[in-house]
């Protein structure tokens, strides 16, 4: 696509030799075309005036006319009264990466239950736009400067006042560090415990796996798997793993939508405090709830060994990668040097758009939202899976399927009826098919994609 320019039009880089016997008219000329034989000047792409580039260039605007009239002739410029000089669209050659094969394109799919993302339709962009507008004529301009590596002070005392509100955190503005992500978050509080000795991380299995070993490789730790029951991650087995960091995502269980039982939240606790150990708590799907009272964040029970992660990529956008983390007091310094040395800090615009957002009372009326179309597509669900768990809260499901069924054929016969579902084996540690179950996220499938696609796949979870 040409970049189309407003006012003089774009800077053009050429480089004269004046020393040189070749003419300066004759050396634009041939920078020109070579500019646009290689590709750099796009097909349709606007050059600067012949004033702005005489001016550029130290020459009379009558020799840059000259060389624009040359070139016309040639073919490899378009002109016509009124309007800009642009390259014309025969003259750019291909890329030289291209083989002139395009891959063929897969079938679209009836019905994608892909996990993990939320309904792209609905992401609040009038909401960010108003909120980034407030921001562009609000704040003072020291806002547009490098700010503070672990965030902005507004957005972490927004934060954290949200937080103690809706999820009664046991947070205050000097614990919260703004990051791109939960990702992000784990990797920078696991290279701090590195230093700090720490050379183990248990992770839930089944669990994010790639996630937790990827964070631990990068962190120079290594990663062990801890096996999840009906009442959350196993504790004993935890204790026998050797770590004393472990990630857990309590509200919510990712994959299996368990609800980490009380008895278990204090067992788990009662671990960190006998192994001088930390929890990271990924709040993962706490926003989305539907038939059971919300549960708090781990964090307000035990401040000084939790770490709590969080971010906005389900209830507004993947894309805007912001996130945070809770600390405890002993992290707070360590991981906002991390934070400073990672990338100096994340955008202090998009920092103060979500702290605007959150104020003004859009981002709650956006998680209403956003509850009642999931709720909707979780009973479509329900109604059609004949063996279905994990709907407590969030916006997947898991689908046990019959005994003695294959989970790779399942998954293959629903590809080929044009319905892509997704198997437990992928968030198993060891890769293990048994028992046999789907992972069905309905985050970004419409109801009636929801319906088609189970229809067309219900034998197969019979």
């Amino acid at each position: 696509m040409a970049i189309e320019w407003a006012g003089w039009g774009p800077q053009l880089l050429l480089e004269l030799d004046r020393t040189s016997a070749t003419p300066l008219r004759s050396q634009v000329e041939r920078h020109l075309r070579a500019a646009i034989r290689a590709g750099r000047l796009a097909a349709g792409e606007r050059l600067p005036s012949s004033r702005a580039l005489a001016s550029n260039l130290g020459l009379s605007r009558g020799v840059i006319q000259e060389c624009y009239a040359q070139l016309q002739a040639e073919g490899y410029l378009t002109a016509h009264t009124g309007s800009a000089t642009r390259v014309a669209h025969t003259t750019v050659a291909k890329s030289p990466q291209s083989s002139g094969k395009q891959p063929r394109a897969a079938a679209p799919l009836v019905a994608d239950f892909r996990s993990g993302v939320p309904d792209l339709r609905l992401v609040p962009r009038q909401d960010w736009s108003w909120a980034i507008g407030q921001v562009c004529r609000t704040a003072p301009n020291a806002a547009f400067d490098y700010g503070p590596p672990n965030g902005d002070p507004r957005l972490r005392e927004v934060l954290a006042a949200y937080l103690r509100r809706v999820r009664a955190a046991d947070a205050y503005a000097n614990q919260v560090l703004i990051c791109t992500g939960v990702a992000q978050g784990l990797g920078l509080v696991l290279r701090v415990l590195a230093d700090r000795c720490h050379t183990r991380v248990a992770f839930e299995d089944p669990g994010a796996v790639r996630t937790a070993r990827d964070a631990a490789s990068s962190a120079g730790i290594d990663a062990v798997p801890v096996p999840v029951d009906e009442h959350g991650i196993d504790v004993a087995a935890l204790a026998r793993s050797g770590a004393r960091v472990v990630v857990v995502t309590p509200a919510h269980q990712w994959p299996t939508g368990v609800v980490m039982a009380p008895e278990r939240r204090l067992e788990l606790l009662a671990w960190a405090r006998e192994h001088d150990g930390v929890v990271v708590e990924d709040d993962y799907d706490a926003e989305f709830r539907y038939d059971r009272e919300p549960v708090g964040a781990l964090q307000g029970l035990a401040p000084d060994r939790v770490v709590s992660l969080g971010t906005v990529s389900k209830s507004l956008a993947p894309a805007l990668r912001l996130g945070w983390a809770v600390l405890p007091p002993s992290l707070v310094d360590d991981v906002t040097v991390a934070k400073s040395v990672a990338d100096r800090g994340t955008s202090g615009i998009d920092q103060l758009a979500l702290a605007t957002l959150i104020e003004s009372g859009r981002y709650d009326r956006q998680l209403r939202r956003m509850r009642a179309v999931y709720a909707r597509r979780r009973a479509i669900l329900s109604a059609h899976v004949p063996h279905v768990t994990g709907l407590a809260a969030g916006f997947h499901a898991v689908a046990h399927l019959p005994a003695g069924a294959s989970e790779q054929e399942v998954v293959a016969a629903a590809r080929a009826r044009g319905v892509g579902i997704y198997g437990m084996s992928d968030y198993r540690a060891d890769g293990c098919a048994e028992p046999p179950c789907l992972v069905l996220g309905f985050g970004n499938t419409s109801e009636q994609a929801i319906e088609t696609g189970l229809r067309a796949i219900a034998d197969l979870l019979a």
